[in-house]
């Protein structure tokens, strides 16, 4: 823990950060989830049926969507590695649960699934983060860095849902760290292992994830090729690196080989051209994999769409644009930093060339552009140096403004994260849908709700809680230790704040979608107001 203990930041931040994560709850049975109950019901098949196909999982636990089918079988649409990771959960609860077919309820099974495999993960990345950006900024900026990061981002919004897209960004970023301390010479060679292991792993969990892939392997060759070594000792470490990565990403290369050839017919076939729904189908026809010419409508509302924008909904990441700028000045003395400079600028490039090149449309009921969630926390040094560099210019008010656009960030990815299902014809996620829904009492469901300590306590608890840390983020980034920060930072931050809630406000139609959408989430809400819902119901065949 010592990237944590080294900062100044009380360790209750960190306590109340992990509590976000552990307690909050937001799940709906009458949704039927198709991304994560698909993944959930070949994890029941394996276990009860010894079946990589869902068929019998399908009649006995009811229907879920996003499916592929391929000779009369079903599977899951998805890469399989979650469904393979939640094996064990599931083996577990239902031993605990008496062992029988329906021994393991839905709430349960997603509640310790989401725990186990995607929260826990996510809080060690935070750890990680935070050692990776102290290496580079004061220990200030980057404890609002990586808390921003961890509640204002997609990271929180994914962590809180059985989905492979948090868990894609997390095996990312753990090979990046891998090769980031391979490349100080911090770890032996054999760190290439790890590294080759979370590739592997990330195209097992995420197709799409391939992309990212392809930016560690650029990062590793220019880390190894920039080694202050001869040039025969450098082509030999990177020789033996690539065999070492290449042995740490082959058990699951081969696992989903074997797994695309049992299920699709052919090892490098998968679920996306077999897929149940023919309405899906034309989002991954043409180009390659449903990747084509870049079309400007998905690229504004990837990043701007007031539903689920990138950085409408977390604006502070608008700081990394003028961040590249700052690392690249940074990197004409430093070539770690410099092959960190390629390395962003080809994740964005490369993610920014995705999400305008892909139907828009296939985002789906999602908090913000799932797709772009292995990007983000490539963007978290380019933008924790602009903050880093306005809080050391002595321009408090410019440092006020990017302090707030991290508040915002926690505050409307928060809220948004509190629903986490979000219809596609809402005009605005935070005022159009998260709003509403609070203010008639309809707030986050919850672990402490299955405890005893119900609705409003408990909701308006979290809340506070996201708020409060929202606000200790902007106290952060404007403390400066050798003077007072005046008034300037406080009217600049509430300026920006008072900017983007504006904008929230003009987007927010208020129109039927958003009326119909309100009433259908409270139709299907896990925990209405004053009502109590038992976690661990008996047992019942659907």
């Amino acid at each position: 823990m010592s990237g944590l203990e080294t900062s100044r930041a009380p360790r209750a931040v960190y306590a109340a950060l992990v509590a976000l994560y552990v307690l909050l709850f937001p799940y709906h049975p009458g949704l039927r989830s198709p991304n994560e109950l698909c993944r959930l019901w070949q994890t029941r098949a394996l276990v009860e049926y010894g079946t990589l196909d869902i068929n019998r999982a399908l009649q006995d636990f009811g229907y879920v969507g996003d499916l592929s089918v391929k000779d009369g079988k079903y599977y899951p649409s998805k890469a399989p590695l979650l469904s393979f990771a939640a094996v064990p959960v599931y083996a577990v609860l239902s031993w605990w649960g008496g062992g029988f077919l329906y021994a393991v309820p839905e709430v349960p099974l997603v509640f310790f699934s989401r725990l186990l495999l995607t929260v826990l993960p996510t809080l060690f990345m935070l750890w990680l983060v935070r050692r990776f950006l102290g290496a580079y900024l004061s220990p200030g900026v980057a404890d609002a860095v990586t808390v921003t990061y961890g509640l204002g981002s997609l990271a929180f919004s994914y962590s809180l849902l059985f989905m492979s897209h948090q868990t894609t960004a997390v095996l990312l970023f753990g090979g990046f760290y891998a090769l980031w301390r391979l490349a100080r010479g911090e770890w032996r060679e054999r760190g290439y292992l790890v590294a080759g292991a979370c590739a592997g792993a990330t195209v097992a969990a995420e197709y799409t994830g391939a992309l990212g892939v392809l930016g560690l392997v650029l990062y590793a060759v220019l880390t190894a090729l920039w080694r202050a070594e001869p040039s025969r000792a450098r082509l030999v470490r990177l020789g033996r690196g690539a065999v070492l990565a290449t042995l740490g990403a082959l058990p699951f290369v081969v696992g989903l080989m074997l797994y695309h050839q049992t299920a699709f017919g052919h090892p490098l076939e998968t679920g996306y051209k077999h897929l149940n729904d023919a309405a899906y189908q034309p989002w991954h026809l043409g180009g390659f994999l449903g990747i084509r010419y870049p079309d400007p409508r998905a690229f504004t509302l990837s990043f701007f769409s007031p539903l689920r924008g990138l950085f409408t909904l977390s604006p502070f990441l608008l700081l990394a644009l003028p961040g590249v700028g700052v690392l690249r000045r940074e990197a004409r003395t430093s070539l770690e930093l410099r092959a960190h400079l390629w390395l962003v600028v080809a994740l964005l490039a490369g993610y920014t060339y995705f999400t305008s090149a892909f139907s828009y449309d296939s985002w789906g009921w999602t908090t913000g552009p799932r797709h772009l969630t292995g990007l983000v926390p490539f963007l978290l040094l380019p933008a924790g140096l602009v903050l880093e560099r306005l809080r050391a210019s002595g321009r408090l008010g410019l440092a006020g403004a990017g302090a707030a656009l991290c508040t915002a960030a926690i505050a409307f990815t928060g809220l948004a994260t509190f629903v986490n299902y979000i219809p596609d014809d809402v005009s605005n996620a935070v005022l159009g849908l998260a709003a509403p829904l609070l203010k008639d009492g309809y707030l986050p469901p919850s672990l402490a709700q299955f405890v005893g300590l119900g609705n409003p306590v408990a909701g308006v608890l979290l809340l506070l809680v996201l708020l409060g840390l929202a606000g200790w983020v902007f106290v952060r980034l404007v403390s400066v230790e050798t003077r007072r920060p005046g008034p300037a930072p406080l009217v600049a931050g509430l300026a920006v704040l008072a900017v983007l809630l504006a904008a929230q406000v003009a987007t927010t139609k208020h129109h039927d979608a958003d009326k119909g959408a309100v009433r259908f989430l409270k139709q299907v809400w896990l925990v209405p107001p004053h009502r109590a819902v038992e976690f661990w119901p008996s047992p019942t065949a659907p």
